[in-house]
């Protein structure tokens, strides 16, 4: 899952070496959460118009987590 994460934003943003995923463990809901960083040129790209990017990594993410029997959410920093 934190590679497909990784996969996903390297695709979008120039500077590929800052992007950073860390994993938290589940909560009592049993919901992953997985932070995304990026450099800050690259938050746009990675935010899109409207938030329409953001809300198709965390689509893609949900739909993963949902495959292996997880609850996934993505958080942006």
């Amino acid at each position: 899952m934190e590679e497909l994460l990784i996969a996903l934003a390297k695709g979008l943003v120039d500077d590929k070496d800052s992007v950073r995923v860390t994993v938290d463990e589940p909560n009592e809901d049993g919901v992953v959460v997985y932070h995304l960083s990026v450099a800050e040129g690259d938050m746009g790209r990675v935010i899109g118009k409207q938030g329409r990017i953001a809300k198709a990594i965390r689509v893609v993410m949900r739909a993963a987590g949902v495959h292996q029997g997880t609850k996934v959410m993505v958080e942006i920093d």
